[in-house]
């Protein structure tokens, strides 16, 4: 028997703490003991159903998972190796990580990258991994430090704080943009130089306004990312990524054809395996262990379902690590 976070939807949509036996997991090739996973915004969404994230039911939600192989039927992992999964629909219309237990397909699995731990890997998961596949497409297009400053949009949540620390690392200067007066310390610790309001940022603008952002990573979307794009200098970079605000780009195309701006797309949930491990190569080389220590919050399992309705209403300050079997 194992604990999981269960979605079902009969006779209402729920998530409960449940016992489930190890031949209700999903036929896979790999089985997983889960030591942590962590609370996402598509996590949160899944848990309280406030957006139609998973696609089949029960669901084990949870898109990121890390732990110890526990038996495999593919000759890629053995038991006893350390591996982390992020997407893949996981936690949509696969079982996810939010379980002590996991079955998956091989072809989802990657080893964890040295010196990582499981728990570092998941402080990491989804977000710092999106953050570093958006850091990577700014310097695919020769974006360097001496270009100007660096924008980074909801940059308190878990992909914003990771892009502020990667960049400035980095050697960037980055302006975070927030709604949260009371994060500055927190921003400046993570490295940003300049914090701004996001109300600069959140309501409609013009298709064309003053050049400011060399760069731009975003995980808020519509008005923000139109705006972002708008105040981009000529030959920007903006990197987008999610959709917090909205899914809308009620934009123009005049930063692209007048100022040549680039707008890269970035998901994370059905990467190619080759770029995901170049990504988790490149965090296991810029981050510290002081880092973790500043982005995170552990909690248990039980607890990921009130603190994704906190995780919604934006109440929560970078990375929210669960632990599975606490």
């Amino acid at each position: 028997m194992f604990n999981a976070l269960v979605i079902d939807k009969t006779p209402d949509y729920r998530a409960s703490l449940q016992q489930l036996d190890a031949s209700q997991l999903p036929a896979a090739e790999v089985v997983v003991d889960v030591a942590y996973s962590t609370l996402n915004y598509k996590d949160a969404l899944a848990i309280t159903g406030k957006a139609p994230v998973v696609r089949d039911f029960p669901m084990v939600p949870g898109i990121d998972l890390a732990g110890t192989v526990v038996s495999s039927q593919n000759p890629a992992f053995k038991a006893g190796d350390q591996v982390l999964l992020n997407g893949w629909g996981v936690g949509e219309k696969h079982w996810g990580g939010l379980a002590q237990r996991a079955a998956v397909p091989a072809a989802w699995l990657q080893p964890i990258p040295a010196p990582l731990t499981a728990r570092q890997a998941m402080i990491i998961g989804t977000a710092g991994y999106t953050a570093m596949l958006c850091v990577q497409a700014l310097l695919k297009h020769q974006l360097t430090p001496a270009a100007g400053p660096v924008l980074v949009t909801g940059a308190t949540g878990g992909v914003g704080s990771f892009a502020v620390l990667l960049l400035a690392r980095l050697g960037f200067q980055v302006t975070a943009a927030t709604g949260k007066a009371s994060a500055a310390d927190y921003l400046r610790q993570l490295g940003a130089a300049e914090i701004i309001s996001r109300d600069s940022l959140s309501a409609p603008g013009k298709p064309l306004a003053k050049e400011q952002w060399a760069g731009v990573v975003d995980s808020v979307g519509s008005h923000t990312l139109a705006n972002a794009c708008a105040q981009s200098r000529y030959g920007g970079v903006v990197a987008a990524c999610g959709l917090a605000q909205g899914m809308d780009f009620p934009a123009s195309v005049a930063p692209f054809i007048l100022r040549g701006i680039t707008l890269c797309g970035i998901d994370s949930v059905m990467q190619p395996m080759a770029p995901r491990l170049a990504a988790w190569a490149q965090l296991a080389e810029l981050l510290t262990a002081d880092d973790f220590t500043l982005l995170s919050r552990e909690i248990s399992l039980a607890e990921a379902i009130p603190q994704a309705q906190a995780l919604l209403a934006g109440d929560i300050q970078g990375r929210l690590l669960v632990n599975v079997n606490s």
